[in-house]
């Protein structure tokens, strides 16, 4: 159980950044009321896993989050950091719950890279505003995706 509130993050690999060794697993995440902005800052939101190291990644929530920029994407979910996928422990990433995140200069707005046999799961956007997203999200093996009162780039999805 982790708490993050309040919090002012610059430069690195991301303000909010779970793994990459998460073989034990994390869950009950919570990010409240933080403010990102740096062209050295690569994400927002950043979990990172792989087959080798498995591990389930459960109850991530954020809320309130401004962001100025970020050098990537605004929310970046990836399964195949370092060593990828062919290991024997597919790791789990569900229920992320992002809500009135603003960010006004990305790479992307999403960028999801799950496996065909263990896909992202149930990650819901609300109240959501990307602006100056520079490419269309990438979404790879991802089900349950949620999106209510999202905007990129002026478009309500």
């Amino acid at each position: 159980n982790l708490i993050i509130r309040g919090c002012q993050m610059k430069d690195g690999h991301g303000g909010v950044t779970i793994g990459s060794e998460i073989s034990g697993g994390v869950r009950n995440v919570f990010a409240e009321k933080c403010r990102m902005d740096s062209p050295n800052l690569d994400r927002a939101l950043r979990i990172k896993t792989n087959s080798v190291r498995g591990g389930v990644i459960e109850q991530i929530h954020l809320r309130d989050i401004d962001v100025g920029q970020v050098a990537g994407a605004a929310i970046d979910v990836d399964f195949y950091y370092e060593e990828g996928e062919g290991g024997a422990f597919p790791p789990t990433v569900r229920d992320v719950t992002v809500e009135r995140m603003r960010c006004r200069k990305s790479e992307r707005a999403l960028h999801l890279r799950g496996y065909a046999a263990s896909p992202i799961r149930g990650l819901r956007l609300t109240d959501c505003v990307f602006e100056n997203a520079a490419k269309p999200d990438r979404l790879d093996h991802v089900e349950q995706l949620t999106q209510h009162n999202v905007t990129v780039n002026g478009q309500k999805r």
